[in-house]
């Protein structure tokens, strides 16, 4: 993706979750289901079973990520651009909480700054302080 369109999906995010308070308490009634995933760890392979198996997100359904979404895998930066376009997509049904590999000196030992050097060279500096800034 393109660093413009990356740096703009960072720039909206990091604008709708500011709204956000810093506890969201999410309900469902008995008929909904609500999917929960936890530590992604950049697998790229994991989102896209979890996808296929519950269904995208959309209006009936839900999902929250219980962060660690980064670091590890080769494709952190991709699950970013994902989660972040569900979120504001669908921000009553896609919600994101906070892991530890959310935090830059976490990403500086596990390889997620790396990750976005390696695909930005340019423009990679600038998107790795705008992703530390939308954690």
């Amino acid at each position: 993706l393109h660093p413009r369109y990356v740096l703009n999906l960072l720039h909206e995010t990091r604008k709708h979750l500011k709204q956000l308070p810093n506890i969201s308490h999410v309900s469902t009634c008995y008929s909904e289901e609500v999917t929960v995933c936890g530590d992604l760890h950049g697998q790229l392979d994991d989102l896209f079973f979890i996808f296929y198996k519950n269904g995208l997100p959309s209006p009936s359904k839900s999902y929250v990520f219980n962060g660690d979404f980064v670091d590890r895998g080769k494709q952190s930066l991709e699950i970013l651009i994902i989660l972040f376009t569900f979120l504001l997509i669908y921000p009553k049904e896609v919600h994101l909480n906070r892991g530890n590999h959310e935090d830059y000196m976490v990403n500086l030992r596990y390889g997620f700054a790396k990750e976005v050097m390696q695909k930005y060279k340019i423009h990679g500096k600038k998107i790795l302080k705008m992703i530390q800034n939308v954690f």
